[in-house]
């Protein structure tokens, strides 16, 4: 038991980089639950590496030599996703000239990853719920059922409980999905990660590409962990890449500090402004008065405008976020980023 234990350890090790408190919580979630076969809802936003995560629940488990296959239900069109996930039997449409397994049928005994599950029609969402619990479906255009026995993982970096009360996701498959959940933090919650991410990114492009060495000298180190990463481990793996291709870091500080004072001005503040210390506001000494900087007034000033339009949108909405990122005309997902920002509450 102690030497499987050890083994998972190891390939949670060399799938997951980082050695930051909150993912070793992750760590050692996949150990413990990599031979239940519960459904598993892995949430975080985009970038964060869910599908990583996935992997290693795969490897983990008694599975690991069976099929791990995955599909993406926010990039196949609705009209196709069903045919996709169940397959069809020849001369079930138009151009169906042939039988085609679905992915549910590859996966057998394996792994199936549903990834961005909450973007999933509802009108599919039905059927979904039959299959988690009969675990068996038929192919479009057949009469028979198709048994299936596979360990369903589901990602989303959706609020799925939100998207309950907004009806958009049934609340029957959330609780069906949902029954261990394992939250994948953002890159800027584990700072202390950023430099092992470095590394392990350019040693793996030393590997694909011949280029000159790129020096992450401390200067660079200091900016990237500070750098809020809204792409997360997928925007720090680019900047990576680019860096030791083109060796460009003016430009690239200059980019990333450009986009950071977007997100300030208003299009993804996620953080709250820093507080000016008691030392700074001190005026019982006026030879050591300090003063906030300009950007921490700004940011301020930002932050307080939005939180008043946004919680007086959910007031008027109801708390229906779908309803409020319209009215608001930004994007559900940022509004969601903002709330939480924010750290506004609903007062029912």
């Amino acid at each position: 038991m102690a030497t499987r234990r050890h083994e998972n350890m190891n390939v949670c090790d060399r799938i997951l980089v980082g050695k930051s408190p909150l993912i070793l919580r992750v760590k050692e979630l996949i150990l413990q639950i990599a031979n239940s076969d519960l459904n598993v809802v892995l949430c975080g936003e985009s970038g964060v590496g869910k599908e990583l995560v996935a992997q290693a629940l795969h490897l983990s488990s008694h599975r690991k030599d069976k099929p791990f296959i995955k599909i993406n239900c926010a990039a196949i069109p609705t009209q196709l996703l069903e045919s996709e996930l169940f397959g069809y039997e020849r001369g079930a449409f138009t151009g169906a000239d042939k039988t085609k397994p679905g992915k549910f049928e590859l996966a057998q005994d394996g792994t199936i990853l549903l990834d961005e599950i909450g973007d999933m029609p509802l009108l599919l969402q039905s059927k979904m719920l039959h299959v988690l619990q009969d675990l068996q479906f038929s192919r479009l255009g057949a009469k028979g059922d198709v048994k299936v026995n596979c360990w369903v993982l589901a990602a989303t970096n959706h609020d799925l409980e939100q998207d309950v009360r907004d009806r958009l996701f049934r609340e029957d498959l959330y609780y069906r999905l949902n029954i261990i959940s394992i939250f994948i933090p953002a890159l800027r919650e584990r700072p202390e990660d950023i430099d092992l991410f470095i590394d392990h990114f350019a040693g793996l492009f030393v590997q694909k590409i011949e280029t000159p060495p790129f020096g992450f000298s401390t200067e660079v180190r200091d900016f990237l962990r500070q750098y809020s990463w809204p792409g997360n481990v997928r925007e720090l793996k680019n900047t990576v890449e680019r860096l030791m291709l083109l060796g460009d870091w003016p430009t690239v500080k200059e980019e990333l500090m450009a986009r950071e004072t977007r997100r300030i001005d208003g299009h993804e503040l996620t953080t709250h402004p820093v507080p000016p210390t008691p030392n700074e506001l001190n005026i019982e000494t006026p030879p050591k008065k300090k003063f906030p900087c300009l950007k921490d007034v700004k940011k301020k000033a930002v932050f307080e405008a939005e939180g008043k339009l946004i919680s007086e949108v959910l007031r008027e909405t109801g708390w229906n976020r779908k309803r409020a990122s319209e009215i608001l005309q930004i994007s559900y997902k940022a509004l969601l980023y903002k709330i939480k920002g924010l750290n506004l509450r609903r007062e029912d």
